[in-house]
């Protein structure tokens, strides 16, 4: 089995397009959410709140041509994966060209403006706003697939198109590709894009915040005062690479991807199974050839939804116990849906180098329904660990974990 490697990672975040700008916001205790005076004009939709990614534009190295099957989302995609490629010094080099490069990528859904042009066909039985490229901008593999075009990929292409587990998958399966000797490097992520349609999702669940005049106030994951979450966009890569031909590149090493697991519960499409999120993590750990006891970090899904929140903390519990630190991103910048395992994953990454992990923002009362966890609260903390496990959770019951090993320059 190969070894896996991250060589490169890139995102653009509601709370920063860049880990210094990322880690200032977390230092402070500075979210991403807003109101979003926009949504005023949904009838019956409750909640106002959102997340979106500021100061987002693509560079004018992109011609009208490369942009024009790219809606917002996988322009988010393709810009994260150029940065992460440029991170792991890959862009232009042969490896991306010959086979051995490929893309493990996915989001909820395509761009929601392409979809909207779809449906006024269908309700104003008109094609006005219709082109050769509203397909491949709707498309659920519309990331992937530009990513792949716009880089001259030739290796395989997965699409994960998962939900909140999207991103994570991606990693997971772009991890097996690497390890069982089928590519040298993979592109690996998620992305979203922020939509009045997504947050009705959950509005119909009655699973969204609706303190719309108190943003910084909510999400609240674990909090027994939470009343939701928020709807957030952004997009993640991480650069994964087979060890040895990273090892003669010279290029660094941002960590080691040693553990990965993914199943699902099989019981209901919305309602969270503790039983089998506690088996994704154990299968990770199993798959890492480590304890529970090694792992000094979990990066949590924690939504800030009761069924969520209670679900994972108490599998949580069953594998960890009350020691191992633990944290929400996404009380930070709400829920990103496809793109959150593979920003949550760069965040605890970048952490884990730092030696410094967040605190979840506005967690100031623990539910006492929730597993009996050692929660980072009011403020970050210093840790000093070789490993970090990042978990997602997604509708339809697909639970997945990954395991993260510090790189030290002697381990090559």
């Amino acid at each position: 089995m190969k070894r896996v490697v991250v060589t490169g990672m890139a995102g653009f975040s509601p709370i920063g397009n860049d880990w210094e700008t990322i880690y200032n916001h977390l230092q402070n205790a500075k979210t991403g959410i807003v109101r979003m005076d926009d949504w005023d004009k949904y009838d019956g939709l409750n909640t106002r709140l959102g997340a979106p990614v500021v100061d987002f534009e693509m560079p004018a190295h992109y011609s009208r041509k490369d942009l024009r099957s790219m809606g917002r989302v996988a322009q988010f995609g393709v810009l994260s994966s150029e940065r992460a490629l440029k991170d792991a010094n890959l862009l232009g080099k042969d490896v991306l060209l010959n086979g051995e490069a490929g893309v493990a990528y996915g989001s909820s859904a395509g761009d929601t403006e392409a979809i909207a042009d779809f449906g006024n066909m269908l309700l104003n039985y008109s094609c006005d706003g219709l082109n050769a490229n509203s397909y491949i901008k709707m498309m659920a593999h519309t990331s992937p697939v530009n990513i792949g075009i716009y880089f001259g990929l030739k290796g395989r292409v997965y699409t994960t198109s998962s939900a909140c587990t999207s991103a994570s998958q991606g990693i997971g399966l772009a991890y097996e590709a690497i390890k069982h000797g089928q590519q040298k490097v993979m592109i690996a992520g998620g992305c979203e894009r922020l939509c009045a349609s997504e947050a009705a999702v959950f509005d119909t669940l009655y699973a969204t915040s609706v303190r719309n005049d108190e943003p910084h106030l909510t999400p609240r994951p674990f909090d027994k005062n939470r009343d939701g979450l928020v709807i957030g966009e952004g997009g993640g890569t991480l650069i994964l690479e087979e060890l040895e031909h990273a090892l003669e590149r010279g290029v660094t090493i941002h960590a080691e991807l040693v553990g990965f697991g993914t199943n699902s519960d099989g019981s209901h499409i919305t309602q969270p199974k503790a039983e089998t999120m506690e088996k994704a993590m154990r299968l990770s750990i199993e798959s890492a050839q480590i304890s529970p006891r090694d792992i000094g970090y979990i990066s949590a899904h924690g939504t800030a939804t009761d069924r969520g929140d209670i679900a994972e903390s108490q599998a949580t519990y069953a594998v960890f116990g009350r020691d191992t630190p633990i944290s929400s991103f996404k009380s930070f910048t709400g829920h990103t849906l496809g793109a959150c395992g593979a920003l949550e994953a760069w965040t605890a990454i970048e952490m884990m180098k730092n030696k410094w992990f967040h605190a979840t923002a506005n967690l100031n009362d623990v539910d006492e329904m929730c597993g009996q966890l050692d929660y980072i609260m009011h403020e970050g903390r210093e840790i000093d660990t070789q490993y970090i496990m990042s978990n997602n959770f997604a509708f339809g019951g697909i639970n997945t974990s990954l395991i993260f090993k510090k790189w030290e320059r002697d381990q090559g």
